[in-house]
């Protein structure tokens, strides 16, 4: 059994519709889905406002490294192409954090590996992962450099202009809200 944390994002195209695609493909695993949120672009490279979702999914048969792989099979059928780092893009889909059934409990799953680093290194500086992971998870915990601390802390440390980009719209993924 194994449960990820996801967060997609699209600024190219029928954003919505890119978005959505990935709930409809992950439909039976759904456990939650975030609010659709407008924010700007981060990274640096002048693009259109993306619009990003969070969501939480479980599946017993598949590892981490699976979820990562049906992530760019989506991608891929969005017609995702990487030519510029943190560049424009019909989608992205970043597996954030995972954890694996150990015994009775869901353990955080830890990984080093450059094809899936887990937790998402990154994540606790981006406040469009950590809004709408709040949403949805209001008691999640991250682990960033060996310490474990609740989400809502490492999304208080942001600068307050980053945090006020994330903007809830009023688009649906086509699943209840939390």
């Amino acid at each position: 059994m194994s449960r990820v944390v996801l967060s997609i994002g699209s600024n190219l195209g029928d954003r919505l519709a890119h978005l959505r695609s990935v709930v409809e493909a992950l439909r039976p695993r759904l456990v939650a889905v975030s609010s659709v949120y407008s924010t700007p672009p981060w990274g640096g490279v002048p693009q259109q406002d993306y619009l990003n979702a969070v969501l939480v999914a479980e599946d017993p048969a598949l590892e981490p490294s699976d979820w990562l792989k049906l992530g760019q099979e989506l991608e891929q059928a969005a017609e995702r192409v990487r030519e510029v780092r943190w560049g424009a893009r019909t989608l992205d889909v970043d597996v954030v954090w995972a954890a694996q059934r150990r015994q009775a409990a869901m353990m955080p799953v830890r990984s080093a590996d450059p094809t899936l680093t887990l937790p998402h290194p990154q994540a606790h500086h981006r406040a469009f992962v950590l809004v709408p992971w709040l949403e949805v998870e209001p008691g999640a915990l991250l682990e960033v450099a060996g310490a474990t601390r609740p989400v809502g802390e490492f999304l208080a440390a942001l600068d307050a202009a980053e945090v006020e980009g994330v903007r809830r719209t009023e688009l649906s993924l086509g699943w209840r809200v939390l």
